[in-house]
């Protein structure tokens, strides 16, 4: 299937409905065209959405190749809607505008964070099975298994620090070889449709297909509990991106947002 020939996919619908909510705008605010308008709305704290912050960000913004959404505080807006018009969406995130943004965010005490590329599964009609590499044996955790690894700290992807109710890691699974742990996947519920995976693999473990296994596994499974898996990471994180790209997902859309400078 092509790149977002999935445009109408339930899938898709349901991103759109998720950052909508998020962004505090309505689904078809979010464009594919590149020549679509820029939109900037006030930021929220909406029922539904992903619980990454107690309080509304100063600003936040999100792109799925086209336009650019934009929630920020009111203090922002006119300064915005300027920055924004005319401009092509996908071009916001680049560093010579990001520099214009953080001049003006800093007057209010704010910076940029780092920018989050968003995966969503590849929907194929005929997926082919997934090879499990016989040198190491598969271990799936529930929710009461993962709880014993809060702290651990070789899992600072594959699951949260602590456990948090209002996103809380509901599935996992590890490589072991001759009982010592490989690698992790961990699926954050972040909300009751869409599960966020994780993956750690120990640096002696590497490059053994561990990664792209685990996190196959994990996607396949969280979609038969009736859920959306997708899979974050940053810019420049290329061993991620190849990991999301082998296990059968691709990019989806862009998102930022800013944070108190400390």
């Amino acid at each position: 299937m092509e790149l977002w020939d999935a445009y109408n996919s339930e899938i898709y619908q349901k991103l759109l409905e998720q950052l909508s909510c998020e962004f505090n705008c309505k689904p078809q605010d979010f464009s594919l065209d590149r020549e679509a308008e820029n939109i900037v709305t006030l930021s929220v704290l909406n029922e539904g959405r992903r619980h990454f912050s107690n309080k509304p960000f100063f600003l936040q913004m999100a792109s799925l190749g086209g336009n650019t959404v934009i929630s920020a505080d009111q203090k922002m807006h006119a300064w915005l809607n300027e920055w924004v018009k005319g401009e092509n969406g996908i071009w916001l995130f680049e560093q010579h505008n990001f520099f214009d943004l953080e001049c003006e965010l800093r007057k209010y005490g704010y910076k940029m964070s780092m920018t989050h590329h968003m995966f969503l599964p590849k929907v194929e009609p005929t997926p082919e099975p997934l090879e499990i590499n016989p040198d190491f044996e598969i271990r799936w955790l529930e929710q009461s298994d993962i709880m014993k690894f809060y702290g651990d700290e070789r899992f600072p992807n594959a699951i949260c620090d602590k456990f948090k109710p209002e996103r809380p890691d509901v599935l996992a699974v590890v490589a072991v070889d001759n009982d010592r742990i490989m690698g992790m996947a961990g699926c954050s519920a972040d909300t009751p449709l869409f599960w966020q995976i994780g993956i750690d693999v120990l640096p002696e473990y590497r490059g053994r297909g561990v990664a792209k296994t685990l996190v196959s596994l994990l996607k396949d499974e969280a979609f038969r509990r009736g859920a959306i898996p997708y899979y974050g990471t940053s810019l420049s994180n290329l061993g991620s991106w190849k990991t999301a790209l082998a296990s059968g997902f691709e990019p989806a859309w862009i998102e930022t947002e800013a944070r108190e400078c400390l």
